[in-house]
């Protein structure tokens, strides 16, 4: 399987992407500049779709990005609070081999499905405080975590996964699922040229769909 880089396209607001750029957040822009089609969940969802971020290389292209569908998770280590939430994000990654950055200062490594489970595990995690950390530790678990969902996502084939079909644009589509006591992940390829990650709390990933997004200002209106 090809090497996952540990892309930042799910870190919190103030992060950067691993190839060293900042991540654009809350600006339709950024999407717009992606060479590949944006995917979110189909017209079945009727509730509130928002912007997350984009993550891009060293030379400023667009190399994935989600969108975020429900309620807007709040970080907080209020055990009730995460409980309300109900939201589900969807991860669009570039399918792309190893290639050299675009100023040819270093390699950018293949993405593949795992990819696109990584970035769904790591954003999961970026939105989750268990009750029983304080601010101090919670770093710590979140590298540590981090760092087994990376693991998880070279191991699709193995537990805690499972096969769930869901439709992509109307086609049903194999996705690696599986449950954790923060939420769900999932991860499949489309025959777009993208994978698809997505992650979720409080909606069940049983029943959704995904489709090519036309309007992104259906996302972009509810972000101020």
């Amino acid at each position: 399987m090809e090497t996952t880089s540990r892309l930042g396209a799910q870190d919190p607001p103030s992060s950067s992407t691993a190839e060293g750029a900042p991540a654009d957040r809350r600006t339709v822009d950024g999407y717009l500049r992606a060479p590949f089609p944006w995917y979110g969940l189909d017209e079945a969802f009727t509730g509130p779709r928002w912007l997350t971020q984009v993550g891009t290389a060293a030379d400023g292209s667009v190399q994935h990005g989600s969108l975020g569908h429900g309620d807007e998770p709040s970080i907080k280590s209020d055990a009730a609070v995460g409980e309300r939430e109900r939201f589900a994000v969807a991860v669009t990654v570039a399918s792309s081999p190893v290639r050299r950055t675009g100023d040819g200062t270093g390699v950018l490594d293949a993405t593949t499905v795992s990819s696109a489970a990584w970035l769904a595990g790591s954003g999961l995690l970026a939105c989750t405080w268990p009750a029983q950390l304080d601010h101090s530790r919670r770093d710590d678990w979140l590298d540590q975590q981090t760092e087994t969902a990376f693991e998880l996502a070279h191991d699709l084939a193995g537990a805690p996964w499972s096969e769930l079909s869901l439709p992509v644009d109307g086609v049903p589509v194999p996705f690696h699922y599986r449950e954790s006591e923060f939420g769900w992940v999932l991860a499949g390829s489309t025959g777009n040229g993208v994978h698809i990650g997505a992650y979720g709390r409080g909606m069940s990933a049983y029943g959704l769909g995904f489709s090519v997004v036309q309007d992104l200002g259906a996302y972009a209106q509810t972000t101020g």
